[in-house]
């Protein structure tokens, strides 16, 4: 199991074994280099943990511990984690300030609990198999039992190809879950229980908006990522950043720069495909900051032979190719010497900058005169490279797209529904076995709906619609395929001051208007950016990170396993795609040497692929795959 995730933590490994628990452990060192092995225990050795993630406030918290007369063996955060218990039971982990998954066992008592923390940065994943719970970082450690079967959940899949995450606790395999974000799990006497202990809740500014100024509201802003960004930097080991040379990774890097280091190293990648590059803001953002910079450049090439190790290590079905880069760009910041990297992810979550935002807001507006000509061209605002040309044929796309249930503004779905119809389309190319087995379940809008809040209606639409953002596609996807797995994939671990739990609490009471201000996305943040960088930086329109696709995979160059896995006989013989509808995709990506039509064709194309390597690497041929490297942990035995 130790060996299937050694990328995850290379520097130590160590195992505690009784009659009840195995606990192991692969450690990425940043505090305590040499001290901070585990697991970790108590002072009589009664409690044990196993940790993936940081404390950022574990300073404050040891100063509490000591006072109270527990004594520490080493300077690591994990040795909190077993005092805490001490004290609080399972009510310590509102006292944390910071990104985990960890296991601790409570000998005494013979309970395991798991924890993972409130806006699921780290994954933790686990399956019960009779008596027995087996638990992991990634389900590959899981899957190193012989035991546990491997077949890919019909559900997941259907949902991928509709709103590009897993939902809720279920994963891309039957039988195996995930813990979910701000939830803890106790596994006692054979028996699992899970309970929530944090929750996302929007209250809109209601209670101060009337009372307090714009400039009150900044101040508290400012204040508040200043120590989230402080307190990331706590580390024994350097501490990078990403610059994307936009509005969120810049602001961070310039919080750094000017407040805490002066020789900030900065990572970034570029594209060869100019459609895609952000190396001329990049190199501006740099020039102004005067970082340390480094910069990958991608090639369709560079992704297409990439995309196997990626889908290894994300686990999941992807319908975009944009952790790839992420995944190459990681290799750069550990090729550089660097474990830890600052990055921008969750100011677009938490202060409305998406554009699903924006079209949910102008959708409203129309719903209120449908038939207006004019109110639906507000949508080529958002989108001024797509929409050109004639007015009449403009109209008309914009009102069959964007038009769909226009008028069911009533439903907790809405702003989402656009999306999720429009990228449904892809599942026409799944198999007819796969379409039955996939008809009988539950919908996705049913699934989502009986989750929401009590009162989730009475939110704000801006509220909601971040809310389901947040829900369905942060942890799922953002934190997971495009940070945490592509990053540790070459031991390297992000942090993201956005995403401290001040900033994010104090982000749901904002109110709307000072998110998004008519169509202005981020206004609060832009305001209070423009302090410490560049006007023209804090003033830029969000460019969606996005990467080549079809070329990567049906170009002249294409990789050698693409004609394999999109052959008919492996199509067919692994079940969950028509081979002649992917013959006919394939046939008319390579007429155009990848160039493809339309964006539904390139997300159909990538999922097909990357369900083919999950089916390949995972179900028909783990074995071959699986091969973990040598280890030789620590063991404690009871």
């Amino acid at each position: 199991m130790l060996g299937l995730i050694r990328h995850r933590g290379p520097d130590s490994f160590g195992v505690y074994v009784d009659a009840s628990v195995g606990l192991g452990s692969a450690r990425l060192s940043i505090l305590d280099l040499a001290g901070g092995d585990q697991p970790i225990h108590n002072e009589d050795r009664t409690v044990w943990v196993v940790y993936n993630g940081e404390i950022f406030n574990h300073p404050e918290l040891r100063v509490e511990l000591e006072a109270g007369g527990h004594r520490f063996y080493t300077r690591t955060d994990t040795e909190l984690l077993v005092h805490l218990y001490e004290d609080h039971g399972f009510g310590f982990l509102e006292k944390l300030n910071g990104q985990f998954a960890f296991a601790l066992w409570d000998k005494k008592r013979k309970l395991l609990f798991l924890a993972r923390d409130r806006l699921g940065i780290r994954p933790l994943f686990y399956r019960r198999q009779g008596a027995r719970l087996l638990f992991g970082s990634e389900i590959k450690a899981i899957f190193a039992d012989p035991s546990v079967p491997r077949e890919i959940d019909p559900q997941t899949l259907a949902d991928v190809f509709t709103c590009w995450s897993p939902v809720g606790a279920e994963t891309a395999f039957r039988g195996i879950e995930q813990l979910l974000p701000g939830h803890f799990a106790v596994f006692e006497e054979k028996a699992l229980r899970t309970a929530r202990y944090w929750s996302l809740v929007f209250t809109d500014g209601r209670e101060q908006q009337k009372k307090r100024e714009e400039a009150a509201y900044r101040e508290e802003l400012e204040a508040l990522l200043h120590d989230a960004t402080k307190i990331r930097l706590r580390a024994d080991v350097p501490v990078g950043a990403y610059l994307s040379g936009g509005l969120d990774s810049t602001y961070v890097t310039a919080l750094v720069k000017k407040r805490f280091d002066n020789r900030l190293r900065t990572f970034s990648v570029s594209f060869s495909d100019g459609r895609f590059d952000e190396a001329p803001f990049q190199e501006s953002a740099v020039k102004v900051l005067a970082t340390d910079h480094a910069m990958i450049r991608c090639t369709d090439r560079d992704i297409g032979e990439a995309l196997p190790e990626v889908v290894w290590h994300t686990e999941v079905p992807l319908t975009r190719t944009a952790p790839v880069p992420l995944f190459l760009l990681s290799g750069l910041v550990r090729e550089s010497g660097f474990k830890v990297v600052l990055t921008g992810e969750g100011s677009d979550e938490l202060f409305a900058g998406y554009d699903i935002f924006k079209e949910d807001r102008i959708r409203r507006f129309w719903a209120r005169r449908p038939h207006s000509r004019w109110r639906p061209l507000l949508l080529r605002r958002l989108y001024p490279d797509i929409f050109r040309g004639e007015s009449r044929k403009t109209e008309a796309f914009l009102r069959a797209f964007f038009g769909k249930s226009l008028e069911n503004v009533g439903s907790p779905l809405y702003s989402h529904q656009v999306r999720w119809e429009n990228t449904a389309h892809i599942k026409t190319f799944f198999s007819d076995e796969l379409r039955r087995q996939v008809e009988p379940l539950p919908s996705l809008e049913e699934r989502v709906s009986a989750a929401l809040p009590a009162d989730f209606m009475h939110w704000h639409p801006l509220s909601r619609a971040q809310f389901l953002e947040i829900n369905l596609f942060l942890s799922n996807y953002l934190l997971s395929s495009q940070g945490d797995r592509v990053a540790m994939g070459h031991s390297v671990e992000g942090r993201f001051p956005f995403l401290d739990y001040r900033v994010v609490q104090f982000g749901s009471r904002l109110p709307p208007r000072l998110r998004l201000n008519g169509l202005a996305d981020k206004y609060l943040l832009r305001q209070a950016a423009k302090e410490i960088i560049p006007p023209t930086i804090a003033a830029r329109s969000k460019q969606p990170y996005r990467a080549p696709i079809a070329r990567c995979f049906l170009g002249r160059k294409r990789p050698d396993y693409v004609e394999e896995l999109l052959s008919p006989e492996t199509v067919r013989r692994f079940g969950c795609f028509e081979p002649a509808k992917v013959g006919k995709l394939v046939e008319k990506g390579r007429k155009q040497e990848g160039s493809l039509l339309s964006e539904r064709e390139n997300m159909a194309l990538v999922g097909i692929v990357s369900t083919q390597l999950l089916l390949s690497q995972f179900v028909h041929d783990f074995e071959s795959h699986s091969h973990g490297e040598a280890i030789e942990p620590k063991i404690f035995c009871s």
